[in-house]
């Protein structure tokens, strides 16, 4: 979404687990078809543990789940500066978690959750900064 708005150079975007049972793993493979059904490539990604060094280099912190934030305040040792929001905290949905396909099975929903939410951090972002 940021390379189609032309904004690539203006942010680092990166992903890290909260847990460790995925540490060094690939994208799940039902996932990853989903996001090669849709173009997005993933090759080469692998799953890396969040550290309290993060909270210092990034300037959102977003997890999917309550769960997330909840390890991402362990982690991290609390949110002191208001870094840490839930993705659909950007949509129309705030509050609410991302829809997991672990237990759903339902990848194709996760992807749209996942979606609306980056839109509308986007449209935050663009917004709060001016752009």
């Amino acid at each position: 979404m940021i390379g189609k708005a032309g904004l690539r150079d203006l942010f680092y975007v990166d992903s890290a687990a909260t847990s460790r049972e995925e540490i060094g793993n690939p994208i799940y493979p039902p996932m990853e078809r989903t996001l090669k059904n849709h173009g997005i490539e993933c090759t080469g990604h692998r799953a890396r543990q969040m550290t309290r060094a993060d909270y210092d280099s990034y300037d959102l912190l977003i997890g999917a789940d309550d769960e997330n934030l909840y390890y991402m305040n362990r982690i991290c040792g609390g949110d002191p500066e208001g870094k840490f929001s839930l993705l659909m905290d950007y949509t129309d949905r705030p509050g609410k978690e991302i829809s997991d396909p672990w237990y759903t099975r339902d990848f194709e929903r996760t992807y749209k959750d996942v979606v609306n939410g980056c839109e509308g951090l986007l449209d935050y972002l663009l917004n709060s900064y001016g752009m």
